[in-house]
């Protein structure tokens, strides 16, 4: 279901199951505010029970503390994880009047940025995950236009050409239905969100 906040983002979350489990082991969160918006993406280690129970460790606190900033969440994510399973983040933050994007990434959650213009902004992440270890985070600023559409999403999915699906005046339903219908998987959790900066 397509969701628009506060005037200023339009987005499309999905999210399937491993064949065979009851829970997934990925979780998400986003919010709007006045001032900006916040998404997190968490990919559980392996799959079912535990990884679920990490995952969404990690999206509890970033909805209790959004209002921080993405350093200091990523840090609160790591500190969470502690004597559970693990997990991969991804947490970026949009801040409106200032048309900046905080990014920050531990783990093979993959993040695109395609400006109106044609540009693809693509933030590497840093290899591994967390699990309550001293971590050092990359955290990086961008700047967007108006226009901009994003898509960040787990391994469960393995897409190809992201470029090509983000550019152009096509809507966040047909990138959305594009991505479900050409990259199936039962083999893992597997989470996308599409959205449109307005």
């Amino acid at each position: 279901m397509i969701q628009q906040l506060k005037d200023k983002i339009e987005l499309y979350a999905y999210q399937t199951i491993k064949e065979g489990k009851s829970e997934c082991g990925d979780s998400y969160f986003y919010t709007a505010t006045d001032e900006y918006f916040v998404c997190v993406l968490a990919d559980g280690l392996g799959s079912g029970p535990y990884a679920h129970e990490a995952s969404a460790a990690v999206v509890n606190v970033v909805e209790e503390h959004h209002h921080e900033d993405v350093n200091t969440l990523m840090r609160y994510c790591n500190n969470t994880l502690v004597q559970k399973r693990g997990a991969a983040v991804s947490i970026f933050k949009v801040y409106f009047e200032a048309r900046e994007f905080v990014y920050s990434c531990v783990g093979n959650i993959r993040f695109f940025l395609y400006s109106p213009k044609g540009k693809l902004t693509y933030p590497l992440p840093v290899t591994g995950y967390l699990s309550g270890k001293p971590q050092v985070f990359h955290t990086q600023r961008f700047m967007f236009e108006p226009g901009s559409k994003f898509l960040i999403y787990s391994d469960g999915f393995d897409i190809h050409g992201a470029k090509s699906l983000l550019k152009g005046y096509r809507s966040i339903a047909a990138i959305a239905e594009e991505i479900k219908s050409i990259y199936k998987n039962t083999n893992d959790d597997a989470t996308f969100i599409v959205g449109s900066l307005l």
